[in-house]
């Protein structure tokens, strides 16, 4: 009985991984930010292969930011860093939404099928993590290089009354670029473990993971580097995150790694005890394939493609909006077999465009297509395919004035605007796009086509250079949209979307 893990274990955009054990299934969470349904909740047998079962919650505000109609939306806000944690048969999930300036936690009795109670306290929280003590008292520990410790109450839904609230200490700042952040929290061994993320600013300038212990919660506390390597990829290191065990005993770290365009990549990292230190790795470096002594299991996917033949207007776990969706305007029942996407509020570029209906990208490649059915949209509406981020590149339809139609590839203008880098008259109704993305040593481009019903495939526009850039805060994402410029009520059907992971770029004229 035993499995191989391959690192990364997943290569898309799974960032600031919470994992936990309860019995002999693995649950994690991670940040989902703008995406909608939030916190993913994925399950493994023996932490390599990871099934998507479920979200924390389907929307986290309704508002005008949340609602992307505001002009700005929450790109790079909503839920960050989310601590999972079991104790005596219920889930937790807590984490901060910056945009919100609220500090979040839900509780479940099942953690795939919810329902799941919700709790606010005003105030960030950065990077929280909950601690469960010995004596049933429950903490959260959060905080960016100064790090602080609340009390909550037994069920961890307020901040109990006349409870701790102080500093717990104050970590490096010689030579640290970001101070330690990202804290995972645990009691073992009789000590108390602060796993956190730093980021020097000398040296060879790389994130690593740090780890503090005490044998009293309120210090004082020693500190060691607990790794510092980058799986041999462009000095990115290896770190954020926490521990988890086997029921035989053994121990693993749950991080990531930054992989630019394509996003922030979960990794496993095997770990022992020394003098009651973890220590990480095999010589001090992740390595790139293990076993793990856990039951195999077939690997699920990520990213999935969907003929969209749904006898429920509820669509598969994989897909998640851009923002919180207007679900008045969007069906996968009212034309059968097809995706309907309505116009809402006027937009003026696919960023600010509600209801696009996006999945990660993965690497090392892939590719998605759609069939565009445009006979319901109305002057000014485009709707197409895209690959979103800050930087964007978008390719489909664009409506005229006068009813003409064109196919264009667009990226973002220097003003933000979306921008036609080509255009050409399309007289069919139908149409065929696709986007290969190649993710290859950080290679980060994307490469657009179309084809008419019946022929092949065509380039159009010019490759897009994908960035990964903090205002998104999020890799690359494909998206199915339709969005009006000029009026509301028009509409776009898409037949399917097909995806391909792996393998070569397809050939295109």
């Amino acid at each position: 009985m035993h499995t191989t893990v391959a690192n990364p274990i997943l290569w898309a955009d799974v960032p600031d991984v919470s994992v936990i054990r309860v019995g002999s299934v693995y649950y994690m969470v991670s940040t989902s930010m703008h995406s909608m349904p939030g916190c993913p909740i994925m399950k493994s047998e023996n932490l390599m292969h990871w099934e998507l079962v479920g979200y924390v919650f389907d929307k986290l505000e309704d508002n005008d930011a949340h609602n992307l109609i505001d002009g700005k939306g929450i790109y790079g806000n909503g839920s960050w860093a989310a601590s999972l944690r079991y104790r005596e048969g219920m889930f937790y999930v807590a984490f901060s939404c910056n945009d919100m300036n609220r500090f979040y936690i839900y509780r479940t009795s099942n953690i795939e099928k919810g329902p799941w109670e919700r709790s606010v306290i005003e105030g960030l929280h950065h990077d929280p993590s909950l601690l469960f003590d010995d004596d049933g008292r429950v903490y959260v520990i959060y905080g960016n290089g100064d790090i602080r410790i609340q009390e909550l109450t037994d069920d961890a839904s307020a901040l109990r009354e006349g409870g701790i609230d102080r500093l717990l200490f104050e970590t490096e700042r010689d030579g640290i670029g970001l101070r330690c952040e990202g804290c995972h929290a645990y009691k073992l061994n009789g000590y108390y473990y602060l796993f956190f993320i730093e980021w020097p600013s000398v040296g060879n300038r790389r994130r690593r993971q740090i780890v503090y212990r005490s044998r009293e919660l309120l210090g004082p506390y020693e500190r060691r580097i607990a790794l510092d390597d980058d799986l041999g990829y462009r000095n990115n290191g290896v770190a954020q995150g926490g521990i988890v065990d086997t029921p035989a005993g053994d121990w693993y770290a749950a991080l990531f790694q930054d992989r630019d365009a394509v996003g922030r990549l979960p990794c496993v990292v095997p770990m022992r005890w020394e003098d009651d230190w973890p220590v990480f790795g095999e010589a001090g470096q992740v390595p790139k394939t293990f076993e793990v002594p856990l039951p195999d299991s077939a690997p699920k996917p990520l990213v999935i493609g969907d003929e969209f033949d749904y006898t429920d207007n509820k669509l598969a776990l994989n897909w998640q909006w851009n923002h919180n969706p207007d679900d008045s305007l969007w069906s996968v029942t009212e034309r059968p077999g097809w995706l309907r996407l309505a116009t809402g509020p006027i937009a003026d570029r696919i960023e600010r465009a509600r209801n696009t209906l996006t999945q990660r990208t993965e690497g090392p490649t892939c590719a998605g297509e759609t069939v565009l059915d445009a006979t319901g949209m109305k002057p000014g509406d485009r709707a197409g395919l895209a690959a979103l981020q800050s930087g964007f590149g978008t390719v489909g339809i664009w409506a005229g004035e006068s009813g003409e139609r064109r196919v264009a590839m667009c990226m973002r203008g220097e003003d933000g605007s979306e921008e036609i880098v080509e255009s050409l008259p399309f007289a069919c109704e139908v149409i065929r796009l696709k986007i290969d993305f190649d993710f290859r040593e950080s290679a980060d481009t994307a490469v657009f086509a179309y084809a008419a019903e019946g022929e092949g495939w065509k380039t159009i526009g010019r490759p897009l250079k994908m960035k990964y850039t903090l205002d998104h805060f999020m890799g690359y994402r494909i998206g199915l949209f339709n969005y009006a410029t000029r009026q509301r009520g028009g509409f776009a059907d898409f037949d399917y979307f097909r995806y391909a992971k792996g393998g070569p770029i397809h050939e295109m004229e």
